[in-house]
């Protein structure tokens, strides 16, 4: 997942820190070093999905993009944490214990929690409403029945999934180049190869089951948390960091901390994970009676990964142990300058194992939500193909014209996902390019946009599965003047670095989106009924069937 950046803290991109970055001072593995170690993760990863996910019903559009609707509560729940967990979190986390103490990682984790414990409500409820459905963007066309309102979705959804790529291999290679000594450029395609060679096999069945693996090897590589307390002299070290490098941060509730951090943290983790078919796909995915128990579960495990790292921020923060960091390195680093300073350099290949086991449940998760996207919401379906695919969806016996036509559609659904990935990532890789390499361009102001721009959508979101009377012209207007003028409004506050602006603007968008459902709304007496939409996200018969209201 994407993490704000703390406002109290510039955050001028990657190339900027990591050129200043002081190999002598921090241990690193070498260039030799690095490339063995991606190489071995990445057979590690092929091999493990060709071995689990190479069946043929894994080659249907159903078992592609939706695992046949057949996940287990703990591979979902596993994937759900690990999805959840990308590369900075693993350094933003104790970033925010050493810069803002006690209340820093509250608000950085509580969030993120609350963020996956809604869907214990919004994913029952979605298959209950939409029982075949692949991505939030079906419900959203035929709750409300409008192809602009429909289109106007694909921007935020499309969005997000290409940021989710773009930051995992922008921040990733920056982080693995720095740790490993391999060019930045080299570690940027590196990853996105690794990781397609996988995802290409057999779509989100590939993401679970990585997913597994890799949240396992990030909580194995958890170790480096005690070990390095040990070594610093044990629990009293951590204790005495908890106010923050300060030493004054010991409230968790600190009213400071909830304005210039914990406010639009919250906002934007919130829209974040509501914005993102990730998440969505997974309660397509999972089986209906395991939804509830996956994310309850997921959220939890999540927040071990936080909570746990926090340690080395407190560490770091405690004035007697000396831990500081290079000049001109970012806040980000401190996690690495205290295992550097506490453990040998064996330390490190931990850390890296988990940098890569974060980024690339991520990285892969985002290719196959686009690819969802791609295959259900764009691509069109004639009349006969999409009652092959209804039938399909529904498990209805197929003639044996119906089974040849509904083999070439799988076929083909399964080309288009694939290309839909391929094309997503290379998009990730120019964009990340760019903001490594063009002047005045940096990760920063995709942050601005990546934020707010999910925080336009999420009120009439959740409003669609729960109120009957929206209606698609407030929701059209409410997400266009809140993309207009909030996102403006947000971008300027952190130009300034104004956090009452930064939180006008983001209560603003919450606000105005609200605002435009409820004034455009249906009236009372007015029905409405529409169809439930099944691959390719055209209208089908049944209408009613499953509806909302």
């Amino acid at each position: 997942m994407l993490y704000h950046t703390p406002l109290t803290v510039k955050f001028d991109c990657f190339p900027v820190l990591l050129n200043s970055f002081c190999m002598d001072t921090l241990k690193s593995l070498t260039a030799v070093q690095g490339h063995l170690v991606l190489a071995l993760y990445g057979i590690f990863m092929v091999t493990l999905t060709y071995f689990f996910a190479r069946w043929k019903r894994y080659r249907s559009i159903q078992g592609f993009l939706v695992a046949e609707r057949n996940v287990s509560w703990w591979l979902g729940s596993a994937s759900i944490a690990a999805s959840w967990i990308w590369a900075p979190a693993l350094f933003i986390s104790v970033q925010s214990a050493y810069q803002q103490g006690l209340p820093g990682i509250f608000w950085f984790t509580a969030p993120n929690i609350v963020a996956l414990l809604l869907y214990i409500f919004f994913a029952p409820r979605i298959r209950e409403k939409l029982p075949y459905g692949y991505t939030l963007l079906q419900w959203i066309k035929y709750r409300l029945g409008s192809e602009r309102v429909h289109k106007m979705y694909l921007f935020p959804y499309f969005f997000y999934q290409l940021m989710a790529v773009t930051v995992q291999l922008f921040a990733g290679s920056n982080l693995v180049s720095v740790l490993t000594g391999i060019g930045l450029v080299n570690a940027m395609v590196l990853m996105a190869v690794i990781m397609l060679a996988y995802a290409l096999i057999s779509g989100l069945e590939s993401s679970f089951v990585t997913d597994l693996i890799q949240f396992c090897l990030i909580i194995a590589g958890l170790i480096i948390v005690p070990w390095a307390i040990v070594a610093a002299g044990g629990w009293s070290q951590v204790t005495q960091g908890f106010g923050g490098v300060t030493g004054q941060l010991t409230n968790i509730f600190d009213p400071g901390v909830a304005l210039s951090f914990g406010i639009v943290t919250a906002i934007g983790l919130i829209s974040g994970a509501i914005s993102d078919q990730q998440y969505w796909q997974r309660a397509f995915a999972i089986k209906k009676e395991n939804l509830v128990r996956s994310f309850a579960f997921g959220a939890i495990m999540f927040g071990i990964v936080p909570v746990a790292l926090s340690s080395l921020g407190f560490l770091a923060a405690n004035p007697s142990l000396g831990i500081t960091l290079p000049n001109g390195v970012d806040p980000s680093m401190i996690g690495v300058a205290a295992v550097s300073a506490l453990l040998p350099t064996g330390a490190i290949a931990l850390f890296v194992i988990m940098l890569l086991s974060a980024l690339f449940s991520t990285l892969d998760s985002g290719v196959v939500a686009a690819s969802s996207l791609y295959v259900t919401d764009v691509v069109r379906y004639t009349d006969r193909e999409k009652e092959v695919l209804k039938k399909i969806d529904m498990g209805e016996t197929l003639t044996s014209e119906e089974k040849t036509h509904g083999a070439q559609l799988d076929d083909q659904g399964v080309k288009n996902s694939r290309k839909a990935m391929i094309a997503i990532t290379i998009a990730g890789l120019v964009v990340a390019m760019a903001a490594n390499n063009i002047p005045g361009f940096g990760l920063k102001h995709l942050w601005w946009i990546f934020n707010t721009v999910a925080a336009c959508v999420v009120v009439p979101t959740i409003l669609s599965l729960y109120w009957k009377r929206l209606d698609a012209k407030g929701v059209f207007w409410g997400v266009l003047v809140s993309f207009v003028v909030g996102v403006p409004l947000f971008v300027y506050g952190n130009i300034i670095d104004n956090p009452i602006w930064i939180v006008g603007a983001s209560l603003f968008i919450i606000l105005v989106s609200t605002a435009f459902c409820l004034l455009f709304s249906r009236k009372e007496h007015q029905s409405f009924a529409y169809a439930i939409p099944h691959n390719g996200g055209r209208s089908t018969s049944g209408a009613n069937e499953g509806a909302a209201e």
